[in-house]
């Protein structure tokens, strides 16, 4: 496995650009499909030159796609190095029959990225659910109050007041055991709107528990 994700970084010689990479293109013409059907079949022989060439002519299509699906370019960058990994250790399982090349690809980018969507979902829902049994720390004023409720309903109503992505980024980092700075990096958002997020999410939860007058 070392050995192939070293193969696997000759090719990912060099950052992928959001900007520089459309999800919808024409259809490949039956001349580039057939190259690229040629360049999988040598990297079925473990031909690096091969997969090196295969990438650089589709990896913009797949990570396109990942960030069009994940809306984060951190994850999709993981999701395209995944696929590309599948591509090199099962390239010669790739039948022209069933589909072009960039067909393939995309298939297997779809695929992986809505797991990983479904994936994280679950991880929150977890998140929250512990949460809402073991909200407790003695220096957060949100956790004092549901202690001193000790009303795991008024939790739950509470935390539906929260946005989507103020709910999420307070899970992860209170419910989840995270720092800030593994919640960035896990949400591959910057460290400020992690701050902001938590910082508006608990005041938001703080004045719904102590019955205040909810900020916006």
């Amino acid at each position: 496995m070392a050995d192939e994700r070293r193969i696997l970084s000759l090719a990912l010689d060099r950052t992928v650009d959001p900007a520089a990479c459309p999800t919808d293109r024409p259809a490949p013409d039956p001349e580039a499909a057939r190259r690229l059907a040629e360049l999988l079949r040598r990297v079925a022989d473990a031909d690096r030159d091969a997969f090196t060439q295969f990438y650089r002519s589709t990896h913009d299509r797949v990570f396109g796609l990942a960030l069009r699906v994940l809306r984060r370019p951190t994850a999709a960058e993981e999701i395209t190095q995944e696929v590309y990994l599948y591509v090199w250790n099962t390239a010669a399982q790739y039948d022209s029959r069933l589909a072009s090349p960039i067909g393939w690809l995309m298939m297997l980018t779809h695929r992986r990225a809505v797991d990983r969507v479904r994936t994280e979902s679950s991880a929150t829902t977890r998140d929250l659910a512990y949460g809402h049994r073991h909200l407790g720390r003695d220096h957060d004023i949100v956790a004092e109050t549901v202690t001193q409720r000790s009303d795991e309903r008024a939790v739950v109503a509470c935390l539906g007041t929260l946005t989507d992505t103020q709910r999420e980024t307070v899970a992860l980092a209170y419910y989840g055991g995270r720092t800030y700075a593994e919640v960035a990096t896990h949400l591959g958002i910057p460290l400020n709107t992690v701050k902001t997020r938590i910082r508006d999410g608990l005041k938001r939860l703080q004045n719904c528990l102590t019955g205040s007058v909810r900020d916006a």
